[in-house]
């Protein structure tokens, strides 16, 4: 579950680190009421306005701008609320701001030079540990450092067993370039930052930037933040931050009605029950010349109603050419899958797009007998390449 960067600031600052404060505001209203309480609150006179959507490269597309007056803030806000904001992690339709962030400004004058630093908190799969990743080159995407610079990007791997040690947050520090207090700071920052990862049970930190201020303060000015689904039953208090105008509307749908699906940009739909025959499948379209237009698990119940749910789930996109249902009957038995797809079938009506069915497992034949024998224009395969060729055959 992603998280807004108001959002993840709240759950950074209830561990400890430090974080740029903000307001989160709804109109231009609500925008320099915030602004009057942060400049009481804080002493800035100047406010940074931040879209709040889940996307990074928020600034390059026009959605953080600098206030440097009450009018400006309720100009800028007002600019901001309502756009659909377009950056490299969006779409070419971009993402419609709801609300933005009215933060103070960090970036006073003071005894030494301002920096920014990248950090993020995420597991290495390869090693099957949390790893902090960190580089100097902060406010820049990591992508691009890691691609022209890799030199300068930093990684500390944490033991399970003992959990981040005193001198490995001294090292990033050390890594960072920083001294005297800003070393302490960081020291201390990076600590909270790895009890804020574990103790939350997220997926990934990224905070980009991380700023070392003019007085040699260490703070979040920026906070990406995604919280692992799974363990949302240990977190009854993150359940009410999500925030489904973010994610896609067909995925929300389904998963309303209990089915595991992810939108993709291909063009021919997927049913399946089980998760690793749902990315064979999806090899098998790529080989077949197809695109997958979806990752759709039914689950172990692929009866009439859930089949029926699943099948207006997928023709909702328009760009499918074509359907293939791939289902193996070990719970569930594959007689059953079939008369569901059959009673799916009559109850919409016509389904403008080919279906092919492959059915395996416990009562494979009859189900095949089934299919063949419905009368409606379905297509039923045994052998995976039989289905391939079936699906390289409707999108010819």
């Amino acid at each position: 579950m992603n998280l807004h960067e108001y959002q993840g600031k709240e759950i950074l600052n209830s561990f400890g680190v430090r974080i740029q404060r903000g307001i989160v505001a709804q109109n231009a209203q609500e925008a320099v009421a915030a602004a009057k309480q942060l400049t009481s609150e804080t002493g800035t006179s100047w406010h940074v306005i931040k879209a709040q959507v889940h996307a990074g490269g928020r600034g390059k597309g026009g959605g953080v701008k600098l206030a440097k007056n009450l009018r400006e803030v309720e100009e800028i806000a007002g600019q901001i609320i309502g756009m659909d904001l377009v950056t490299p992690q969006t779409s070419a339709e971009g993402k419609r701001v709801h609300q933005v962030l009215v933060a103070e400004d960090v970036y006073y004058p003071g005894e030494s030079e301002t920096s920014e630093f990248y950090v993020s908190v995420l597991l290495n799969r390869g090693t099957g540990r949390n790893m902090i990743m960190y580089s100097t080159e902060g406010g820049m995407d990591i992508e691009t450092v890691a691609e022209e610079t890799p030199h300068l990007i930093f990684t500390e791997e944490v033991d399970p067993a003992v959990g981040l040690m005193p001198f490995q947050a001294r090292r990033v520090a050390f890594n960072l370039g920083l001294s005297g207090l800003a070393f302490k700071e960081m020291t201390k920052f990076v600590t909270n930052l790895y009890t804020a990862y574990v103790k939350s049970d997220s997926s990934l930190f990224e905070i980009n930037p991380v700023l070392k201020t003019s007085d040699n303060k260490i703070m979040a000015v920026d906070a990406k933040v995604t919280i692992d689904d799974n363990a949302l039953y240990r977190h009854k208090n993150y359940v009410d931050l999500r925030d489904v105008r973010e994610e896609s509307a067909i995925e929300v749908e389904a998963g309303e009605l209990g089915l595991n699906y992810v939108d993709l940009d291909g063009n021919v739909g997927c049913m399946v029950n089980g998760a690793g025959l749902a990315m064979a499948t999806m090899d098998l379209i790529k080989q077949a010349g197809g695109e997958p237009a979806n990752f759709l698990d039914v689950g172990g119940t692929a009866d009439a109603a859930r089949v029926e749910a699943a099948f207006k789930i997928i023709l909702k996109d328009p760009a499918v050419k074509a359907i293939l249902i791939n289902i193996f009957g070990g719970i569930v038995r594959c007689d059953r899958v079939a008369q569901g797809v059959i009673d799916a079938y009559k109850n919409m009506g016509n389904i403008n797009v080919p279906i092919i069915v492959r059915l395996q497992g416990t009562n494979a034949d009859i189900a095949k007998e089934l299919i063949d024998n419905s009368g409606l224009d379905v297509m039923s395969a045994t052998e995976f390449q039989e289905a391939a060729d079936k699906v390289q055959q409707v999108l010819a």
